[in-house]
């Protein structure tokens, strides 16, 4: 664990007693979850693509302890309310960050009995939007209750369940990078997932790779997906899929269980044209981001960081023009990177709508790059000021159980 991180631990820890009087620090639990990054592979996860990711050294805290009273007792670092209420009678879904903690519990129940709760306190340690927040949170929260429930949870079971959780609860079409991100990573490797199967590689880098920063870039702007235009570009995706196999005369299903890794690149080339024009660019985004994955992981392999970046780069512009995610101030964000000396490479984090930009860079370059790309956006966008932030970051671990608090 990195000093910083040790130092927010006993902030917590000083919060929590301050919350819940009495409770001996022997008996606090906690668990962790990193945020993560996707450096290529943006927006096909939900079409059966491969992907990448890294886990960050930074993400969401939870201490907690478990009551015999089955009820859930819960504050947040990071935003107002407490969310307190029995697990033998769940309020409807809460409009704010309770209703997290009510994915876990449905997604759990679904094949267990929960009969203790938790009462704790959850912190996560960066600005929200695009770094998957919300799957670091759902993880913490089945980490902890299946512990005090004694359910053994596996890494696999651990991804499947945040997985129903913000799907089938939460309402989001996503695929399973961003749990996968979270729990499977592991400090200095890249992420090869293959959402079809889930198989995955830990690809380590190659011994020409230079040290690299991963820096955040908070756009100063936040947004929840259920409020943007994602479901609807992955159900344009699902279309474009069963049209190009329609045309091409070969069996298809449901629309709902359609993806366009079901389509040969081939019959995307001879079709593409019969497509609606937002269809075509939804999947020339697939099509090109599925090759660059593969270009990705072979210069990370080969300790090219320079080319790596610029895959980042390729990806970051697919995803404004075919994708067509963003707004004027994340798309002002991805140019001013791409122009900025010592960054080798960068795009949206995440979804893109709003939220933050992530950039490989040199860690030479740090400050003079911080500056730089501050200074820039800021001049264009002075009504942020206060708002946006800037981050460095380095790769990590997955989620897990963590020691006695300091």
């Amino acid at each position: 664990m990195s000093n910083s991180h040790s130092q927010s631990e006993r902030i917590m820890l000083k919060h929590f007693h301050s919350l819940f009087p009495g409770t001996r620090k022997s008996e606090i639990r906690h668990v962790y979850s990193p945020y993560r990054v996707c450096p290529v592979g943006a927006h096909i996860d939900h079409q059966h693509g491969h992907v990448t990711g890294f886990a960050l050294d930074h993400g969401v805290d939870l201490l907690y302890v478990p009551t015999e009273t089955a009820v859930i007792n819960l504050f947040s670092r990071n935003f107002e309310e407490q969310v307190l209420f029995p697990l033998e009678n769940v309020p409807h879904k809460y409009s704010h960050w309770g209703r997290y903690v009510q994915a876990a519990i449905y997604a759990l129940s679904k094949q267990h009995k929960l009969k203790v709760g938790i009462q704790g306190l959850i912190s996560g340690s960066l600005p929200v939007g695009g770094l998957s927040s919300s799957a670091a949170v759902l993880l913490c929260y089945i980490m902890a209750l299946a512990d005090v429930n004694g359910i053994d949870v596996g890494e696999l079971e651990l991804i499947q369940l945040a997985f129903e959780a913000e799907r089938e609860y939460i309402g989001l079409n996503l695929g399973k990078l961003d749990q996968s991100c979270e729990v499977l990573c592991r400090k200095d490797h890249l992420l090869y997932l293959d959402t079809k199967d889930e198989s995955y590689r830990l690809i380590p880098p190659g011994p020409q790779m230079p040290p690299f920063d991963i820096l955040i870039f908070f756009s100063g702007l936040t947004r929840t997906l259920m409020q943007t235009g994602y479901n609807t570009r992955t159900d344009e995706c699902k279309v474009a899929a069963f049209d190009l196999l329609a045309y091409e005369g070969l069996p298809y299903g449901l629309l709902a269980e359609t993806r366009l890794r079901d389509v040969d690149q081939a019959i995307f080339e001879k079709w593409k044209d019969k497509l609606p024009a937002p269809l075509a660019r939804r999947a020339s985004h697939y099509m090109s981001e599925f090759a660059r994955v593969d270009e990705a992981v072979a210069a990370y392999q080969a300790g090219d960081i320079v080319h790596f970046g610029q895959v980042m780069f390729a990806s970051g512009l697919s995803s404004i023009q075919q994708w067509e995610s963003g707004c004027p101030e994340m798309i002002a964000l991805y140019e001013i990177m791409r122009d900025t000396p010592g960054i080798y490479g960068g795009r949206f984090s995440g979804a893109g709508f709003k939220g933050c930009c992530v950039a490989i860079a040199d860690p030479a370059r740090r400050e003079e790059i911080m500056r730089s790309v501050g200074a820039r956006y800021l001049d264009k966008f002075p009504r942020l000021e206060g708002e946006y932030s800037a981050h460095v970051c380095k790769t990590a671990d997955g989620a897990g159980h963590v020691g006695a608090p300091a």
